[in-house]
């Protein structure tokens, strides 16, 4: 009667990796190796995952703050000289351009706007801002502005003062029912130049768009008084555009222009951040590959305590053979072991780096107190907080690299010791 094979991975191969994973190193185990390997692979796909989901959350902060507070599409029109010799690039028929460009498939929203930089005033305080003058029925359609979770005052009553950002209240020290000066270098001419233009303007709403340079530098001025106060009578400097779907709005910039007419010229937000945004791709990029050698290096610690163990373990070997194991069974013994390592410790690190991804405020907080505050400057990095977010694609990459790696370095001393002769493993015991 033949002898049956066992099937590979059959249950004594589990117990007896199992017995030299544990084993102490008086039993000819390495166990002091195993947890350096576990720890070394649970702290590196812990730093992947993190750094992955930290990248993945301030790339979806940035853009989301750009297309919450800015137009997805901006339209000028072209510079056209008249008779006298004087330049221009104002939209005369604004109303009747935005309904056209209102009625191209896939715009949701089109706003005219006047759009001006200043200096306000308060008392003794001063701060350089630009002023954006915009309709209240349009005003109230900015999402990340018209917000009032994170506004104060009444954003009913922008039609009776001005909206001004977080940022510039903090500079001037002001509040909602406040009065600032606006000053602007462009005014009145007259016989002997052109004298400054000032106008004094109840602060009605406050808003904070989530980005420090807009909060830093926004006003909000009803679009008839911002036509009066820039010299801007019946005509608009731009129209901006909101978009169904702002990843795609290369697509529609073709119908965008020709609703626009023939001085139309378009500016679209992947204009304006694109370069941060291919910056940001680059440094993903380089952070994964930088993350994923760490990963590998500390896969290299279960090669070498295999080796160890395969040494120390050179007689069991040899028993196990004279008993009838099959090169394969030996494989896989070892296999089982650096593999199970390479398993239980990426299992570990993705649990880490998720808590880390969903509890980062509070570790953050943690973090930002022991050092006594002053960690993250809004002024530097634009936004407020440390984002995260977790991207199952990203996880699954973190996975996917350590459990590979940690799989494909057991092998080769999984191999040395399926090749071990018996006898040369014997023959000193």
């Amino acid at each position: 009667m033949a002898r049956k094979t066992p099937p590979p991975f059959a249950a004594f191969e589990w117990m007896i990796a199992w017995r030299y994973i544990r084993a102490r190193r008086a039993e000819g185990g390495v166990s002091v190796m195993t947890w350096i390997s576990l720890i070394g692979i649970t702290l590196a796909v812990f730093a992947l995952i993190a750094t992955l989901s930290v990248r993945a959350g301030f790339r979806a902060e940035f853009v989301d703050t750009i297309l919450g507070a800015n137009a997805h599409v901006t339209v000028y029109q072209q510079i056209e000289v008249d008779e006298f010799g004087r330049s221009s690039r104002v939209i005369e028929e604004y109303g009747q351009m935005a309904e056209r460009l209102s009625s191209v498939p896939g715009v949701t929203h089109a706003a005219p706007l006047v759009r001006g930089q200043v200096m306000a005033n308060f008392q003794n305080s001063n701060a350089g801002v630009q002023v954006y003058g915009i309709s209240a029925e349009d005003f109230a359609q900015i999402p990340r502005v018209a917000d009032p979770e994170t506004s104060q005052g009444d954003i009913a009553r922008f039609g009776d003062g001005i909206a001004i950002g977080s940022g510039v209240a903090r500079e001037l020290g002001v509040g909602v029912g406040n009065r600032i000066r606006v000053i602007s270098p462009n005014g009145v001419r007259t016989a002997l130049g052109t004298s400054p233009r000032t106008g004094a303007y109840e602060i009605t709403y406050i808003f904070s768009a989530g980005r420090y340079d807009i909060d830093a530098t926004r006003i909000y001025m009803p679009l008839a008084e911002a036509q009066t106060f820039f010299n801007r009578d019946g005509v608009v400097d731009r129209i901006e555009l909101m978009v169904e779907d702002p990843d795609k709005v290369e697509e529609i910039v073709p119908a965008i222009l020709g609703a626009g007419g023939d001085r139309a010229l378009v500016l679209t937000w992947r204009d304006t951040a694109g370069a941060f945004l291919r910056a940001l791709t680059i440094e993903d990029n380089v952070m994964f590959v930088i993350m994923s050698i760490l990963v590998l290096i500390a896969s290299l610690n279960i090669v070498s305590g295999l080796i160890m163990l395969v040494k120390n373990k050179g007689r069991d070997i040899g028993i196990l053979r004279t008993m009838g194991l099959s090169e394969g069974s030996i494989l896989r013994v070892f296999f089982i072991c650096g593999a199970g390592i390479g398993t239980i410790a990426t299992v570990l690190g993705v649990a880490l780096g998720c808590a880390f991804a969903i509890w980062i405020d509070p570790i953050f907080a943690l973090v930002n107190y022991m050092s006594g505050g002053g960690v993250w400057d809004p002024s530097i990095r634009g936004i407020y907080h440390l984002p995260a977010k977790l991207e199952p694609g990203d996880v699954l990459s973190a996975v996917v690299l350590s459990l590979g790696l940690s799989w494909i370095v057991t092998i080769f001393p999984a191999r040395r010791a399926a090749r071990m002769n018996p006898v040369e493993a014997l023959r000193y015991e």
